[in-house]
């Protein structure tokens, strides 16, 4: 009996659904869920472009100054005719051709006024991108106050990337600075900062942030066309524009005296344009054809007279390739090397294989550290042949600085040149 004994007997009951409050909670987490989600994608896209940009930045497009194709002549057809029928023509010919002489009247002031005037409004629709660049130097006089010195020379803007102006100019120009301006055509004044440089030909190009630029400029001003200088001949009729007379968008007019000087600098060399237009020792800018187009960079540095009271011009297709590195922000490939092609005629004449003669290696230079003498002879760089000054130039300016290449040679041994193999690593010329 004493088993069967139950102090307290209790039975569990089930509590009643309240489907209110289930519905309620339902309803909370489904809002808490929607806010969540709407947290989570604002967060997302405000988050994107940033988390993109880090794990894998996207890289600025690529500038290309590219080379305008020379339109080709014409084929003329060739008609086949009979000797007798050509004989039965040239006999028409004569017989009916009127000779015609004409009679020359000089031009007169009028007319050669409005020659003029055509050609100074090409000038001053090419001045819309012609700036001003100042230097502004930080310097202490004798008694040790620091005060201000500026230089100014002209610029040219050659680019516009969507977020700067980029503008071609002088090294000497920059050098030293501890800030930079750029003044635009219609007076307006920005600050600026060196991009690149090249301590070879002397050229830079600066850059202006866009947005510090207001639109009623961005009206006045225009970006150079750099056209092709490979068809300038004697006598051809160009504007210099910028500072050819030491005063900034002034505008001269003349003619091309030579077009056959070159030049010999580091690494490549460049065809120098002499004119009959008189400028200042100082003189920047470029000079320009008929159709407005940059034919030529003046560096007076490049001048082949003594007495620099002429301009001459560095031709512009030339310049091509360093001017896209330097816009692009990348350094100008160095070896350190002027060098001269060995002709067929050379080759015959002194036994020389065919290649480029190294004629000088610069102090302290890749060329140099490498092992590279005067009067070697460069035949091939990582595989490819090398022919001429022009084709050892480009090869070099493909690689990027701190390459390691393969340079294949010959120097002149006892009785023979001897094949010869080297590395070198490519550098920058400051």
């Amino acid at each position: 009996m004493a088993d069967n004994f139950q102090f307290i007997k209790e039975t569990r009951k089930e509590k009643p659904m309240n489907r209110k409050k289930i519905i309620h909670r339902a309803l909370e987490a489904i809002i808490l869920a929607v806010i969540f989600g709407a947290v989570s994608c604002l967060t997302f896209v405000l988050l994107q472009p940033r988390l993109e940009q880090y794990f894998s930045p996207e890289e600025p497009p690529q500038l290309t100054f590219t080379e305008p194709e020379l339109p080709e002549e014409p084929e003329k057809p060739v008609e086949e005719e009979s000797e007798e029928a050509a004989s039965e023509e040239t006999d028409e010919k004569k017989e009916t051709e009127t000779l015609i002489i004409e009679k020359t009247t000089p031009m007169t002031l009028k007319q050669y006024q409005t020659l003029q005037n055509k050609l100074y409004a090409i000038g001053k629709e090419a001045d819309k991108f012609v700036v001003s660049v100042t230097n502004v130097k930080s310097d202490t006089d004798i008694f040790h106050t620091t005060y201000e010195s500026k230089g100014v020379g002209s610029g040219v803007i050659i680019a516009d990337t969507g977020e700067h102006l980029l503008i071609l100019t002088e090294k000497k120009t920059i050098q030293g600075a501890a800030s930079l301006r750029v003044t635009f055509v219609d007076g307006a004044t920005v600050k600026a900062e060196l991009q690149q440089y090249d301590g070879n030909t002397g050229i830079a190009v600066v850059r202006v942030d866009i947005r510090d630029i207001s639109e009623e400029t961005m009206d006045h001003i225009a970006v150079a066309t750099l056209g092709s200088s490979i068809g300038v001949t004697q006598g051809q009729v160009v504007l210099a524009i910028g500072s050819p007379t030491g005063t900034i968008h002034s505008i001269l007019s003349g003619n091309i005296t030579s077009n056959r000087n070159s030049i010999t600098t580091m690494d490549c060399n460049y065809t120098v344009f002499s004119t009959d237009i008189i400028g200042s020792a100082n003189a920047s800018g470029v000079l320009i054809n008929t159709d407005g187009e940059v034919i030529g960079f003046v560096l007076q540095d490049y001048n082949l007279q003594e007495e620099q009271t002429t301009l001459a011009a560095v031709s512009i297709s030339e310049l091509k390739s360093v001017i896209e590195l330097l816009s692009n922000d990348k350094s100008v490939p160095y070896l350190g090397l002027r060098v001269s092609t060995v002709t067929e005629q050379i080759s015959e004449d002194y036994q020389m294989p065919k290649g480029v003669y190294v004629r000088e290696v610069a102090l302290d230079s890749p060329a140099m550290q490498a092992g590279f003498q005067s009067g070697d002879v460069i035949t091939e760089i990582n595989g490819e042949p090398v022919l001429t000054v022009e084709n050892y130039g480009k090869l070099i300016r493909k690689f990027a600085v701190d390459d390691i290449i393969t340079i294949k040679y010959e120097r002149q041994g006892a009785d023979s040149y001897i094949q010869l193999e080297i590395e070198a690593k490519i550098g920058v010329l400051e």
